[in-house]
């Protein structure tokens, strides 16, 4: 699963990579976790990619009760195009989250070491997600995402047995093109990333806690400090 990552690279890079029209502003973050707003780039009426804010943590259409409703971080590849939370979003809503890298875990309870998962010699990559509009009876409004999951690669196997669906940018235009009411061509890029494509680096347990959001965070742990 993923339950943590980072967005540290500057706005102009971020629209560089994903080709994204609109101008969007944000500073660097090092330590972003589920029920924060967060940065995705899906595809306008028009047809442009834009890059817009929404909740991490997706809430289904047909639920009643927001509040009530543990929100969905991460859907499974393998099963989201059918799971009644997720297919609609496979078919109508896609888009992709822009990451310099995420956050994994090993170890026993109460000794876990955390490890940063980025691009082997850094920078930015895209992970496939899918939003969702819900509208509440009274007229409130709320966009939300999950990150689509594969299983691991033999990288992230010696720390994790699943592992965040990398797309490359020659996949971008496929993922977030929902113009067919069909999710069956962007399912099928729902696989491991290639072992080669990124590293793994044992970080500081300041990680833990999602209010610390320094730099220090990415120090390695005999080093690190907040």
């Amino acid at each position: 699963m993923c339950s943590r990552y980072s967005l540290t690279s500057p706005p102009e890079a971020v629209r560089n990579t994903f080709g994204t029209f609109n101008v969007e502003e944000f500073p660097p973050r090092y330590n972003i976790a589920p029920t924060q707003p967060v940065h995705v780039v899906r595809n306008s009426l028009q047809h442009k990619r834009q890059l817009v804010l929404v909740r991490w943590g997706l809430i289904p259409s047909w639920v009643k009760d927001p509040a009530n409703f543990t929100t969905l971080i991460n859907a499974r590849a393998e099963t989201a195009t059918v799971k009644p939370s997720f297919r609609a979003s496979m078919r109508h809503r896609r888009c992709l989250v822009p990451t310099d890298g995420f956050y994994e875990w090993t170890g026993e309870k109460g000794a876990k070491q955390p490890h940063l998962i980025r691009p082997a010699g850094g920078g930015l990559m895209a992970m496939a997600g899918i939003w969702e509009h819900w509208l509440g009876a009274e007229g409130s409004e709320l966009e939300t995402m999950a990150i689509l999951t594969v299983a691991a690669n033999r990288t992230m196997q010696k720390i994790h047995d699943r592992m965040p669906a990398i797309l490359g940018p020659e996949m971008f235009e496929t993922w977030l093109d929902c113009r067919s009411g069909s999710s069956e061509e962007a399912a099928r890029l729902l696989v491991p990333a290639p072992d080669d494509l990124l590293e793994a680096l044992a970080v500081s347990t300041a990680i833990n806690n999602p209010r610390n959001k320094r730099p220090g965070v990415l120090q390695p742990p005999r080093t690190a400090s907040n």
